[in-house]
């Protein structure tokens, strides 16, 4: 049986923080920064709720290129059911060095790659990035049948929208 230890736990209180907590890894240690007037209640509540953050951010972190491949394939499933047979990657794989995509697809060899970019984006994101390379597998080009077969995932604009925030946000220019 494994148990989880609970990590050392440092609560930083600030007399000029009002409302926000936030925290942070350092090494073993997590640091709690809670504004000064908190009770020892708010603090043990927010103690619990920002390692539980952390340690959310940090499973999204382990995403595996095993675990991205079984997401594919729940996303063919779902979407492309009635193409499975032609939609079968060969691989597919977080890649560090897409500085302009968020993800790519070689149709020739079968193969698809996501930017780690967007590996703490949410799910929702990485399933429309994903399919998006899917359905690169049929069609090439960004056609009109490609976009209707990229519609068919409800999040669709919505997850544009947000990659679209994204590179303003961040000055990046990304190609769909």
């Amino acid at each position: 049986m494994t148990t989880t230890r609970k990590p050392v736990v440092e609560v930083r209180r600030s007399q000029r923080r009002r409302r926000t907590v936030s925290a942070y890894r350092d090494g073993e240690r997590v640091v709690v920064l809670i504004p000064d007037q908190f009770s020892r209640a708010e603090e043990t509540e927010w103690v619990d709720r920002m390692l539980a953050r952390l340690a959310a951010r940090e499973e999204r972190l382990l995403r595996t290129d095993a675990e991205l491949l079984a997401r594919a394939r729940r996303l063919i499933a779902r979407y492309l059911d009635d193409c499975r047979d032609v939609v079968v990657p060969e691989s597919v794989r977080w890649v560090t060095n897409q500085n302009g995509r968020w993800g790519s697809c070689t149709p020739a060899d079968r193969t698809i790659r996501i930017s780690h970019r967007i590996q703490e984006m949410p799910e929702w994101v990485i399933d429309y990035v994903l399919l998006h390379e899917l359905v690169h597998l049929l069609i090439p080009s960004h056609n009109a049948l490609f976009w209707d077969l990229v519609g068919r995932y409800p999040r669709t604009e919505r997850a544009r929208g947000y990659l679209e925030g994204i590179s303003a946000a961040t000055g990046m220019v990304m190609d769909d």
